[in-house]
C-alpha cells in the first residue's frame, strides 16, 4: 500500500500529475457550482469543447515556440488578421475555399516567419519581436477591414449595402457531427494536436526544438541549424493561429479585426498549466490538451455561474503565476 502511495505522490509531483490534478479540481468545482444542474447537461460539455477548441489550436502552436525557449504574443492578432482575410476573400470577393484557405494560412505562416526571423537572425528578444508583430498584425487587420467587421453586408459602388449568403465553407466549419454531439472545430483541434504530436515525437524537427530549448549552444555545436529551426517553430505557430482565425470567422460568420484580443494570454495559460516549461526543453502536446480542457471547462463554469469577464481575466492571471511557481518549486 505504501509503495502505491509513493508512486501516486511521485505522479502528482510531475508535470502530468499536476496537469491532470488541475483538470480534476476544475471538474469538481463544476459539479459543486453546477448552476442548477446546467453543468451536467451534454450541451454544456459540447459547447465548452467548442469554445476551448480555438484556444487549443492556438496553444498547439504556442507549445512549439515555448519548447524552444521562446514566446509568441502575436497569436491573437494573427488570428484576427486571418479571420478578416478569410471573410474578405470568401464573403466579399467570392473566392472558392481552395483559394481562400491556403491564402489565409500563408498569411499566418508569413507573420510567424517574420517574428522568427527577427528573433533568430536579428537576435531580438522573442517578447519584443512578437509584441511588435502583435501590434503590426492588429493594425493590418484593421486596415484591411476598414476598421469594421467584415460581414455579409457588402457595400455597393454607390454606397448602399446588399446582403449576401453565408458561404458554404463557413457553415461546414461551424457545423456538428455524430448526431450533433461534436462540433467540427473540435475535430479540427484534435487533428492539429495529432499533427503537432507527430512532429514533436516522430520527426527530426521536433527533437531539434527540444534540443534548442534545453541548451541552444549545445544544439548549435551538435549541428542543429538553430536559426532556421527557430523560424520553423514560429511559422508553425503562425500557421495554427491562422487556422484558429478561420474557425473563429466561421463561428461568428464575420471577420472581426478586434477578435482574439487577450487570446495569447489564454494560450500561454493553457501551455503552462499543461506542464510545458517556460524555460524551454520540456513539455508536450498531450499535456497541452489537458490544459485546454482545464481552461475550457473553467471558463464554461464561470460563464454558467454568471461570473463577470473581469474576474475571469484576473483568475487566469493568478492561474499562470501559480503554475509557474509550481514549476520553479519542482526545478529547485
Amino acid at each position: 500500500m505504501k509503495s502505491y502511495l509513493n508512486k501516486l505522490f511521485r505522479f502528482l509531483a510531475g508535470p502530468t500529475g499536476r496537469a491532470v490534478l488541475a483538470l480534476v479540481l476544475v471538474l469538481i468545482i463544476g459539479c459543486v457550482f453546477n448552476a442548477d444542474g446546467a453543468f451536467f447537461k451534454l450541451g454544456t460539455h459540447r459547447d465548452a469543447l467548442r469554445q476551448a477548441s480555438v484556444y487549443g489550436i492556438l496553444a498547439c502552436g504556442m507549445t512549439l515556440v515555448i519548447i524552444t525557449g521562446g514566446i509568441d504574443l502575436s497569436v491573437g492578432s494573427v488570428l484576427a488578421l486571418s479571420a478578416v482575410c478569410f471573410a474578405l476573400t470568401s464573403i466579399h470577393w467570392g473566392w472558392p475555399p481552395w483559394l481562400s484557405l491556403p491564402l489565409c494560412l500563408l498569411v499566418g505562416a508569413a507573420c510567424g516567419a517574420l517574428s522568427g526571423g527577427l528573433t533568430a537572425w536579428f537576435k531580438i528578444q522573442p517578447f519584443v519581436a512578437t509584441l511588435a508583430m502583435m501590434v503590426f498584425a492588429r493594425g493590418l487587420a484593421k486596415t484591411a477591414s476598414g476598421g469594421m467587421k467584415v460581414s455579409t453586408a457588402v457595400q455597393n459602388p454607390d454606397g448602399t449595402y446588399r446582403y449576401v449568403d453565408v458561404p458554404r465553407i463557413f457553415r461546414s466549419i461551424d457545423s456538428q457531427l455524430f448526431g450533433g454531439d461534436v462540433w467540427v472545430v473540435t475535430v479540427i483541434f484534435l487533428l492539429c494536436a495529432a499533427i503537432t504530436w507527430i512532429v514533436l515525437a516522430r520527426h527530426r524537427l521536433g527533437r531539434q526544438w527540444y534540443a534548442i530549448g534545453g541548451n541552444e549552444e549545445a544544439a548549435r555545436l551538435s549541428g542543429v541549424p538553430v536559426n532556421m529551426t527557430k523560424i520553423y517553430a514560429y511559422m508553425a505557430c503562425g500557421l495554427w493561429a491562422a487556422l484558429a482565425g478561420i474557425c473563429q470567422a466561421a463561428q461568428e460568420q464575420q471577420g472581426d479585426p478586434e477578435a482574439g484580443a487577450g487570446y495569447e494570454l489564454t494560450a500561454i495559460a493553457i501551455v503552462v498549466i499543461g506542464g510545458t516549461s517556460l524555460m524551454g526543453g520540456r513539455g508536450g502536446i498531450g499535456l497541452t490538451i489537458v490544459g485546454t480542457l482545464t481552461i475550457g471547462y473553467l471558463e464554461k463554469i464561470l460563464s454558467i455561474n454568471a461570473v463577470p469577464e473581469a474576474s475571469r481575466l484576473m483568475l487566469t492571471g493568478v492561474i499562470i503565476v501559480m503554475a509557474v511557481l509550481t514549476q520553479r518549486r519542482r526545478r529547485y
